[in-house]
């Protein structure tokens, strides 16, 4: 069984079109996606409608509930800078109908029973939504949710930092962000897990994409222009 593995694509369509593309020679029998689907590339619309018509299993990230806030016409303290309100707002007044129900019906955590396996897909972390695990996050931290995990693969996102680590009896998998990745190339992150009778198997890849209709979206509707900088260098300077 082949299941891609999805995570922070931030409204970034083109991105996630590139990954598609990249990968369009695979049969996957699964998409998963950990979450923060919108936000900061204006193509909210266009990524949600992919995950809909692909029938990815999705959760919600940090900014997936924030833009739900918004919706619900509540507020929220962080985040407190101001172009990054602005990009929270942007993308909740242009929703449509169909995607403000989407994302109302994923949830924060899912687990699957797949191929004698036990996958929960999360954020942040099994610990909570909002915790980073970076590939350099120490082991010992890895070891405290192993014990505690009755799942015995792990699929998180939100640092945007790629890893597959086997801790005990549990793989934790991070993909990488599809939309926005922060070690200086801006290029995709995504990766491939493969279950099979002989164990487990995971596979990290970058993708190139369009970076150009991104900027020209953000200039298009008048977006805070730190985040073309932000794009074209592939690093998070806010």
């Amino acid at each position: 069984m082949k299941i891609l593995l999805l995570s922070d694509i931030h409204g970034n369509a083109p991105a996630l079109k590139a990954v598609a593309a990249q990968t369009a020679s695979t049969a996957f029998d699964l998409i998963c996606n950990c979450g923060d689907s919108t936000v900061y590339a204006p193509f909210p619309n266009e990524t949600l409608d992919w995950l809909r018509r692909h029938h990815a299993i999705s959760i919600l990230g940090n900014t997936d509930i924030k833009v739900l806030k918004l919706l619900k016409g509540k507020t929220f303290k962080k985040p407190s800078t101001e172009e990054k309100r602005v990009m929270y707002t942007w993308t909740a007044d242009h929703l449509t109908s169909g995607n403000k129900k989407f994302l109302k019906e994923l949830t924060k955590t899912l687990k699957l029973e797949v191929a004698d396996h036990r996958l929960g897909l999360f954020h942040g972390s099994p610990a909570h939504h909002n915790e980073f695990l970076f590939q350099e996050t120490p082991i010992n931290r890895f070891h405290e949710l192993a014990e505690k995990s009755d799942c015995d693969i792990v699929i998180s996102g939100h640092s945007h930092s790629p890893y597959h680590k086997k801790v005990n009896h549990v793989h934790f998998i991070n993909p990488g962000s599809v939309g926005r990745m922060f070690d200086g190339c801006p290029d995709g992150s995504y990766a491939v897990l493969e279950l099979t009778a002989a164990g487990i198997e995971v596979e990290h890849f970058r993708c190139p994409y369009d970076i150009e209709r991104v900027i020209s979206a953000l200039k298009k509707n008048r977006l805070p222009p730190i985040y073309e900088k932000m794009y074209r260098l592939g690093r998070k300077l806010n």
